[in-house]
């Protein structure tokens, strides 16, 4: 073999290795999602950075017009979580899973050891009105977030998402997406009833 093809056979060997790179690559990225499909994560239990720390520092106006009982819906302030186990419920009109799981949410409701406040999220007031007209107000609380700023804030992935936070108004639990009877029994009852201890 003379040294131009020794010379010749070089490049080839690293074009061939380079051709193999995405594969290679493509294998491993499948291996982790694979793996983390062979964990069976439920997609709903996202952790957030926000577990353990205050609920944010935020005043959301009230949704005007809506009554709960004859009496007007307040907003949410900061001293909105101090006090009393809250379960906030990130919600609008617009959401298709939001309507799906309200019928819970009224459920619920009727547990006097929390209560339930609501975030309307990039909705239209009249929206917000006509949506808990139609299927009931299950929440002492309304915050209006027409920007999605106060999403932010409270690092939503999408609508619906709910917290609980705790008397202190530290935030203790999130749920992304629309509840199930099994997520509230599996999930969120034993969340509340941890927080509900002495």
């Amino acid at each position: 073999m003379s040294e131009r093809d020794t010379i010749e056979q070089a490049p080839r060997r690293r074009i061939s290795l380079s051709a193999f790179l995405p594969l290679l690559l493509f294998v491993v990225l499948a291996g982790i999602f694979a793996f983390q499909l062979a964990l069976g994560r439920d997609e709903s239990v996202i952790p957030s950075a926000l577990i353990g720390k205050p609920a944010p520092n935020l005043i959301l106006p009230a949704l005007s017009g809506l009554t709960k009982d004859g009496q007007a819906v307040p907003g949410i302030e900061p001293a909105s979580f101090k006090g009393q186990l809250t379960l906030l419920n990130i919600f609008g009109s617009w959401c298709v899973p939001c309507r799906a799981e309200h019928p819970l949410l009224m459920q619920l409701a009727k547990d006097k050891r929390f209560r339930l406040a609501g975030l309307n999220y990039k909705d239209k007031d009249e929206n917000a009105l006509k949506f808990l007209g139609e299927l009931g107000n299950p929440f002492d609380l309304v915050g209006i977030d027409a920007s999605g700023r106060a999403g932010i804030e409270w690092g939503v992935y999408g609508v619906p998402e709910t917290f609980l936070v705790g008397r202190d108004g530290t935030i203790l639990y999130k749920h992304v997406g629309p509840f199930s009877e099994a997520s509230i029994r599996d999930d969120l009852m034993p969340a509340i009833e941890k927080a509900l201890k002495p």
